[in-house]
């Protein structure tokens, strides 16, 4: 992927991760700048920058108008689910179908490919819809929009990693289509991330994002035994799940 393109970065990466992370209207790429979607993953956290800002303004105004906190948790939260196209919160119930659900690893992932959803998955999106809208009304209730929109952004963070560190579990689907990013992009994303957590959060943000990792380094390791690698649904588990594990740790440092 890399042969005929050695730049790390390209001014094409951020509305390629745009494409790529969200459903948000966007002009038409050129077909030649998909050969760096793999490249473009550093930008994944821009990406969690741009639609926690929407969210957070949403969730801002929301309180400004008075509503109470969950409402407004609520409110910030379906515009992420709008913006994403809710393929992240997919990916974490079809990854839990297909983890816990199978007994084999093909037939782990024939569950995760089916596009039904199963008790686990149905289970695995109420608690952690539940969880995280008490989460982010507690947070708005302190004026934390800062751990908000950090939770936002290192959560995407993270996905590049899994894609690095994981191989494909199977040789179809978005995560093998995509391919994984060297290993530059993936810590050029990171530390984006924590660039920006520290300017939001200040030197708090650190301990949030080790739980975050802990919590993630724990899904690869399930991913890898249970189905030998990462999909696409892995990545999207990635991303909520980091969003939690920030969102909580953030909760009890401030």
């Amino acid at each position: 992927m890399h042969k005929n393109d050695t730049n790390l970065f390209s001014a094409w990466d951020i509305p390629l991760a745009l494409v790529l992370l969200t459903r948000l209207p966007l002009p038409k790429l050129p077909e030649t700048v998909f050969a760096r979607q793999a490249d473009a993953a550093w930008a994944f956290p821009v990406v969690g920058l741009i639609v926690g800002l929407m969210a957070c303004a949403a969730g801002w105004a929301a309180m400004a108008m008075n509503l109470p906190a969950p409402v407004s948790a609520v409110i910030l939260i379906a515009v992420l689910v709008m913006t994403t196209g809710a393929m992240h919160e997919d990916g974490l119930a079809d990854t839990v179908d297909g983890l816990w659900g199978g007994f084999t690893r093909e037939r782990r992932l024939e569950i995760m490919k089916d596009s039904h959803i199963g008790a686990y998955g149905v289970l695995a999106l109420i608690f952690a819809q539940i969880a995280r809208v008490a989460l982010v009304a507690t947070l708005l209730m302190a004026g934390a929009y800062g751990a908000i929109l950090a939770a936002c952004i290192t959560s995407r963070a993270f996905m590049p990693v899994l894609m690095t560190a994981l191989p494909n579990a199977r040789n179809s689907g978005l995560s093998h289509s995509v391919g994984g990013p060297r290993p530059a992009t993936t810590v050029a994303g990171l530390g984006l991330a924590l660039l920006c957590a520290l300017v939001l959060m200040g030197i708090g943000s650190l301990w949030p994002i080790l739980v975050a990792a802990l919590i993630i380094a724990g899904l690869a390791a399930t991913a890898r035994t249970k189905i030998g690698g990462q999909t696409g649904d892995i990545l999207g588990a990635t991303q909520q799940l980091a969003e939690l594990a920030f969102l909580t740790a953030a909760l009890v440092a401030i």
